[in-house]
């Protein structure tokens, strides 16, 4: 089944809907989810919408499309945009996120022990899945705020675009889980209780906890654990009551991919766990997509009359060898009867008439006009040839460009085409490939522009007659 019979994604609707209120980009890194949450965002505030734009993107890319000098835990308003609605930006600051969960969830005394606890301070800092489960949190807040129609939200460069629906579970098992109850428990029974369960139940788990982690380590987790009793039932809470809201219909997935074998295998194994996790999925946006403007000469072709011009500059080359071997008549000049001899022939001899013709001075003036001719004939030959070898070297080299061109596009075509016959039922919208990067708001409205122009083709009506 080839693409271009593929069902086309058509983004206005979709943005569109008052019905819709999030959009998540999702997809494996360096593919271009950033450009696209951005132009989404932008497009919907353009046609009416208040839209956030919300990005996990540490390039930061996205500030300098939207003319912003930088983005923090804050929506910041864009300028310039055209229309009725308004567009906002943010970046999500994972350690600020946390520290206003903590902040939120404790009284002051006990929220300044969590922050400046050192381990607090590396689990919020870089904790495997903790951008991810920061990610929900934020996404949650401003959901909770009703502020705005839309958020657009740029998923986390992982390694695995799974990790975003994956990483905010396994943060909240494991400061829930069992492990941390553990640790928690001298801190709940308190006293004499406390220090029994401490010194019989837990001298074995401390004593080997503190060789691997280290004795001062294993205090701060302690530590850390017993003023975030408060919290812990809280994280596993909003994380789940965020998944329900990526279940919800008010919410969309679009998968952004590159037309490649790796990238296009990811979308497809996302796609197969949004279905099976009950995610409402709008599309697939396949990104970078290489085009030709002579698509009708095909890679053999061009090869073929590659290879033709290229003997046929080989010939030309030959031939001005040949050209160039040739001495004209410059041997008069060098030739022994002339300057040697102590007889001049009888072509010098004075001419009838008096004139200096068949003199020494008319013959050198002869061979040398003759010498000059024939230099100039080989010249002018041998550079019309060096410019015919030249162009022909050019359009050779021009052939085989877009013969690779046509191989690439080929590659393109075959990976989409199996991702469409694994999954028919998704709907896909074709960006082409720019020749720069996107870095301003002309940019982003381009890709919008580009995304929008996959509109399904309308049904042909045929009319009756006197209708």
């Amino acid at each position: 089944m080839s693409l271009n019979r593929a069902r086309v994604l058509d983004v206005d609707p979709l943005l569109d809907d008052p019905k819709t209120r999030i959009v998540v980009c999702c997809g494996s890194g360096g593919v271009g989810k950033t450009t696209t949450a951005a132009a989404l965002g932008l497009r919907a505030a353009e046609r009416g919408r208040k839209v956030v734009v919300l990005t996990i993107d540490p390039a930061r890319r996205l500030a300098q499309s939207m003319g912003i000098d930088s983005l923090d835990n804050t929506p910041r308003r864009v300028k310039g945009i055209e229309g009725d609605g308004e567009l906002h930006a943010m970046m999500l600051d994972m350690k600020r996120t946390f520290d206003e969960i903590v902040e939120a969830h404790a009284d002051p005394e006990r929220a300044a022990t969590i922050l400046n606890n050192p381990f607090y301070q590396s689990l919020s800092a870089g904790f495997a899945g903790t951008q991810e489960y920061m990610a929900m949190e934020k996404l949650g807040q401003l959901r909770a705020r009703d502020e705005w129609d839309l958020i657009v939200v740029d998923t986390p460069p992982s390694r695995s675009a799974l990790d975003f629906l994956d990483a905010p579970k396994r943060l909240g098992s494991f400061l829930d889980g069992r492990l941390i109850r553990l640790l928690t428990a001298p801190a709940k029974l308190g006293g004499r209780a406390g220090m029994k369960f401490l010194n019989v139940g837990m001298s074995m788990m401390t004593g080997t906890l503190g060789k691997l982690l280290g004795g001062q380590l294993l205090k701060d987790v302690q530590t850390f654990v017993a003023a975030m009793d408060t919290t812990f039932g809280g994280f596993r809470t909003r994380a789940d009551a965020t998944y329900k809201l990526l279940q919800a219909p008010g919410t969309s997935f679009l998968v952004v991919a590159a037309p490649e074998r790796d990238a296009l295998r990811e979308a497809a194994y996302f796609v197969e766990r949004l279905a099976a996790e009950d995610m409402p999925f709008a599309g697939l946006v396949l990104n970078r997509v290489h085009g030709s403007g002579a698509a009708q000469l095909s890679a053999e072709r061009a090869l073929a009359a590659a290879e033709d011009l290229d003997s046929a500059a080989a010939e030309n080359l030959d031939e001005a060898r040949i050209v160039d071997q040739g001495d004209g008549k410059a041997g008069l000049r060098n030739s022994p009867d002339t300057y040697d001899s102590s007889e001049s022939p009888a072509s010098e001899t004075p001419a009838p008439d008096g004139s200096d013709e068949g003199s020494p001075a008319a013959t050198d003036r002869i061979a040398v006009t003759d010498e000059h001719q024939t230099a100039t004939t080989d010249e002018d030959r041998t550079a019309a040839t060096d410019t015919d070898r030249t162009v022909e070297q050019l359009t050779s080299g021009l052939l085989r460009l877009h013969a690779e061109r046509m191989q690439l596009l080929s590659r393109e075509q075959r990976t989409r085409d199996r991702f469409a016959a694994l999954h028919p039922e998704v709907a896909v919208a074709e960006v082409a490939a720019l020749p720069g990067d996107v870095h301003d708001l002309a940019g982003l409205r381009d890709i919008g522009d580009r995304l929008a122009a996959n509109r399904p083709e309308l049904p042909e009506t045929t009319l009756e007659p006197g209708a």
